[in-house]
């Protein structure tokens, strides 16, 4: 692997910021797999690329359909 190929690894806090969560929550994470948020361990240290938590992101992104933009709803009184 060349070194002008690898992205710089992030560390849990930083991608707590990123994610609005606390470092404590992306534990829980890797330890119950709630997420599918790869990450890098070596030792003790975890770290992630930044091109897998922007793959997150991008996965739990929800699209609203037309319909609910403009505050109509079927069915409402």
């Amino acid at each position: 692997m060349h070194h002008e190929n690898r992205e710089k690894l992030l560390a849990p806090g930083q991608v707590a910021d990123l994610l609005g969560v606390t470092t404590h929550t992306l534990a829980v994470w890797r330890c119950t797999q709630r997420y599918n948020l790869p990450y890098i361990k070596c030792g003790r240290l975890v770290r992630y690329r930044p091109s897998d938590v922007e793959a997150f992101l991008e996965s739990r992104c929800v699209t609203v359909p037309p319909d609910a933009i403009d505050g109509s709803r079927a069915g409402a009184p």
